[in-house]
């Protein structure tokens, strides 16, 4: 049997490159090498955003239409929205039973969730219940297809330890050795800074979407930073110091396309401008097939809902087997 991921998304709308080249194609590798769980999150939206619900629904469909046109295979990963599989919840009480208090506040995960409720609307906002207990729901989500690993990035490993931690309490408490410890299982794609060289994030608005027309490409890419040393065209570049638009080439371009821009910039034989246009062009040759698989389920919606259906009962299936168990474990009537 092969060994199991399991991981998701908030459901925030249209993703963006960032989602792109930091989740979403590790996550197509990894499905041909593990048994692979892909969930959209929208009970975890809610602990942030509980009071703007009006688009939740078409942020859902929208995950998941990126997710299948980057070359997630429903046929061989269970792709399923958190909320349509109701075991999730019944294991979060559980969990939430033997959880000491202290671990949830120190856990990484919900103070970086904290930070963003308190810059919500640009003033403090309280904490609810439900942000309280966001780690050990995140650990209902790995523990309930008894994941062997999750998939994360360098900066998100100590998120899994919470759920090593509750996972390896259940065992002692209840004196098996039922659930997996899940181990992080590293990536190593490219990261992606915004336009203006900070964190790329739709709310800051300086993102490119999977979903953005050529057009908008290329237009959004004229407005990425580069050299700010540099006045006129045949002023001596320096790649090293261009905040943005060199990144982005060392991401997209071939060795020799980065050898040929960087030595055109250090000769002052490459404007920002031209390199910028040259750079959109390539970018949207990247995700051209991307794109163009993207407007097929745009326009077969009732096919990412039977998707998503599917992949929920099937996901369904494989938590109330772990779920019966657990019940029994815990001794319940």
């Amino acid at each position: 049997m092969k060994e199991r991921i399991v991981s998701g998304m908030r459901p925030t709308g249209k993703l963006h490159l960032g989602h792109y080249l930091g989740v979403i194609q590790n996550w197509v590798e990894l499905q041909h090498k593990y048994d692979s769980f892909f969930f959209v999150a929208d009970w975890h939206a809610l602990t942030t955003k509980y009071d703007k619900t009006e688009s939740l629904r078409d942020d859902v469909i929208d995950v998941a239409i990126d997710w299948l046109a980057s070359g997630i295979d429903p046929e061989i990963s269970t792709v399923y929205v958190q909320s349509m599989v109701p075991e999730i919840a019944e294991l979060n009480v559980y969990l939430g039973m033997i959880t000491p208090q202290n671990w949830v506040e120190r856990d990484p995960c919900l103070k970086d969730m904290v930070k963003i409720l308190r810059t919500k609307d640009g003033q403090d906002s309280q904490m609810s219940y439900g942000l309280l207990g966001y780690p050990v729901l995140m650990s209902a989500d790995i523990m309930m297809m008894n994941a062997t690993h999750v998939p994360v990035g360098i900066d998100q490993v100590a998120h899994i330890e919470i759920t090593r931690d509750i996972a390896r309490r259940f065992n002692h408490i209840y004196k098996e050795e039922f659930f997996n410890e899940p181990k992080p299982l590293l990536n190593h794609c490219s990261l992606i800074c915004g336009l203006d060289g900070n964190k790329m994030g739709k709310s800051f608005q300086n993102d490119i979407k999977i979903s953005d027309t050529e057009e908008v490409t290329a237009k959004k890419i004229m407005t990425a930073i580069t050299d700010r040393s540099r006045l006129r065209k045949t002023d001596l570049g320096h790649p090293d110091e261009c905040e943005v638009a060199f990144k982005y080439w060392e991401i997209f371009g071939t060795k020799e396309q980065i050898e040929k821009v960087r030595f055109e910039c250090e000769k002052g034989e490459r404007g920002c401008a031209d390199c910028k246009r040259q750079l959109g062009a390539l970018i949207n040759e990247k995700f051209a097939p991307i794109r163009e698989k993207r407007r097929y389920y745009e326009n077969h919606i009732d096919e990412v809902k039977d998707i998503l259906n599917e992949g929920s009962k099937k996901a369904r299936i494989e938590a109330q087997k772990i779920l019966t168990e657990v019940r029994r474990l815990v001794k319940m009537y």
